[in-house]
């Protein structure tokens, strides 16, 4: 089907309009002394409005916004993933990839039968749309709070397991994520099942 497009007027040819409406919104923003809501809080000891001093100063970022993907561990710093694969085939762009550990693979939990040998996200490809969390199982895939991923080059964007468990693993940032789900912070998962497990009447 050929869609036919609008013809531009000479002065629409020339950008100009839109260009001036750009400039319209700089300056308005410029010139009023309103304060943005999103920075109310890290300008409120400041008399007047000032431009926030990024990176040293950043934006708050709210509950429940989808950053990057990290790989968090548990209470006792053990891996959580086990290697089901489930946010790699669920990935829309394909950006994960993981390696199964073999036959040969160590676990460093109870109650995990593997553990990744490799696990790899392409931050380039990513598009931050929280799949990989809603279907592990595990809970050990998280959207933190990073929207600043930057790199020299595009390998530096490709992060490995180590780097995504140690990114994933600062203050605790995913039971943030749990406790805005009504989750009590800190469950051990495995603990638990094991638990309710042990406390199932046996069949002889």
């Amino acid at each position: 089907m050929k869609v036919e497009r609008a013809k531009l007027t000479w002065l629409e040819r020339l950008y100009i309009p839109s260009i001036l409406n750009g400039f319209k919104v700089t300056l308005r923003h410029f010139f009023s002394w309103k304060r943005s809501e999103v920075y109310a809080e890290k300008q409120s000891g400041y008399a007047a409005k000032l431009t926030m001093q990024y990176p040293e100063e950043k934006w708050p970022v709210p509950n429940g916004y989808r950053g990057a993907p990290y790989l968090v561990k548990d209470e006792d710093k053990n891996t959580k993933c086990v290697s089901c694969q489930l946010c790699e085939f669920v990935c829309p762009p394909k950006a994960i990839r993981i390696t199964p550990p073999g036959q040969s693979g160590e676990v460093d939990r109870e109650g995990a039968e593997k553990m990744p040998k490799e696990f790899d996200i392409n931050m380039l490809r990513c598009i931050y749309c929280g799949f990989c969390q809603e279907v592990c199982p595990e809970e050990a895939i998280y959207l933190l709070k990073d929207y600043a991923i930057t790199g020299e080059k595009r390998e530096d964007l490709i992060y490995n397991k180590e780097k995504l468990l140690s990114l994933g693993g600062k203050d605790k940032r995913a039971y943030d994520h749990h406790s805005q789900d009504g989750v009590t912070e800190g469950i051990k998962k495995w603990e638990k099942k094991t638990k309710e497990a042990k406390a199932q009447p046996e069949f002889h």
